[in-house]
């Protein structure tokens, strides 16, 4: 931080003698400089790394897309309408009203559905989003969908794509050793997903949306996946945090949401809501902000990297107690309920009751597929009491287990004394 303090008397010299014609060529030059490596935020306006301009960003982006759906073609899958009409029709008429009130209105952007069983959408920082089947079979209602959507424009409003690759090659090039990490590029990714949660939330509040749909997707997914907070490093908020996150964000934002309709001040409330307030650049080049321009850049992306630095240290933190906590949980019984159920006794031997406790089991088959089940188990748990909890297994048979991997770990607790 010591060679960031000792520019701002070189800011001050070039402010004060802004009018010394090589001084501004030489302060034009910065912000050239600048503009090459960073762009302005269109949420924040503050400055962000950034190598690709718009134009490349979507050059990039939409040629990764094009060549998922010639893959898809090349599959025999279907897409868009000639897949599901009425999903598409859905995504289609929820994407244009988000779209409407987002900070890149002004582009023409295509939404696609894709044959993809899983729960996804995705934007790879062009003008395309894909929405996978999956997802619309699980989404609840339009305000759900809505805020999906909103979150994936938002991770390009945000230039997440090319801000994470610039930022990554910055700190390798700096001999950063944090970044050279395993669990660095995951927290980095998981900042990122918390501000395109805050946007896409804001979006969908503007555009009519319910700003609590967020939220109720994370507590859904939570019951049905758990957290798997001890497994390894998150590139998103757990789901419990999630949905603590995302309601929060959406106490702040219901002021905006008319339901049903657009909000009239939707234009005037993405510069300044109760989330942000859009800065601007008050000095021109050559007249101090070439300078500013460089300093606002390497200020920002020194504070991004101490913030990915805390998250991926948070995050071992969690995963080692988690896993401390799970030595401590030991199985003591098994019985079978029917063929697609079981129960399984656990005993705490830790010193700390535990409550909030999800146990999970991951079952791998002959083929190396991999498959997680928890069970969400109510009350506190004293140490040395037992609690139990079941699996159910809807595409398998407990007998089958038999001749497959079974492991049972702690997904989720909260240790108390």
């Amino acid at each position: 931080m010591n060679s960031v303090v000792k520019i701002f008397p070189l800011f001050i010299g070039v402010a004060l003698l802004s009018g010394c014609e090589s001084l501004q060529s030489i302060d034009r030059g910065l912000y050239s400089a600048a503009e090459v490596v960073s762009e302005r935020d269109l949420v924040t306006g503050q400055r962000t790394l950034s190598m690709a301009s718009r134009g490349q960003q979507i050059a990039q982006g939409n040629a990764a897309v094009e060549q998922i759906l010639a893959e898809q073609k090349k599959a025999g899958k279907k897409t868009n309408a000639a897949l599901d009409e009425k999903a598409y029709q859905r995504v289609v008429r929820v994407f244009d009203r988000i779209h409407r009130v987002s900070h890149l209105a002004n582009e023409r952007w295509l939404p696609v559905l894709i044959d993809d069983p899983s729960f996804n959408a995705f934007t790879t920082g062009g003008t395309y989003i894909v929405v996978h089947s999956g997802l619309m079979q699980d989404l609840k209602d339009d305000a759900e969908l809505a805020a999906v959507l909103g979150h994936e424009i938002a991770h390009t409003v945000a230039n997440h794509v090319f801000e994470r690759q610039t930022h990554q090659t910055a700190a390798l090039i700096a001999g950063s050793e944090a970044a050279r990490q395993g669990g660095y590029q995951a927290a980095f990714t998981h900042e990122s997903e918390i501000e395109a949660d805050k946007i896409g939330i804001l979006y969908a509040a503007l555009a009519g949306f319910d700003p609590y749909a967020a939220s109720r997707i994370w507590e859904r997914q939570y019951k049905k996946e758990g957290s798997a907070k001890g497994l390894f490093f998150h590139s998103h908020p757990v789901n419990p945090e999630r949905a603590l996150l995302t309601r929060n964000v959406a106490n702040l934002v219901k002021q905006y949401y008319h339901d049903g309709q657009q909000n009239p001040e939707a234009a005037a409330l993405l510069d300044n809501n109760a989330l942000w307030r859009k800065g601007s650049e008050s000095v021109e080049a050559g007249s101090g902000g070439g300078l500013s321009a460089i300093l606002g850049t390497a200020l920002g992306a020194y504070a991004q990297h101490q913030g990915t630095k805390q998250e991926a240290s948070r995050q071992a933190q969690q995963i080692q107690m988690m896993q401390a906590l799970d030595k401590q949980v030991v199985v003591v019984g098994e019985k079978v309920i029917d063929q697609h159920s079981w129960q399984v006794v656990w005993e705490n031997r830790s010193n700390v009751s535990l409550k909030d406790v999800v146990m999970g089991v991951l079952i791998k088959d002959s083929t190396g597929k991999v498959s997680r089940y928890v069970t969400h188990v109510a009350g506190n748990i004293k140490p040395a009491a037992r609690f139990a909890g079941s699996f159910t297994l809807p595409d398998l048979k407990v007998a089958q287990l038999q001749q497959m991997q079974v492991k049972y770990y702690l997904d989720d607790a909260t240790p108390f004394r």
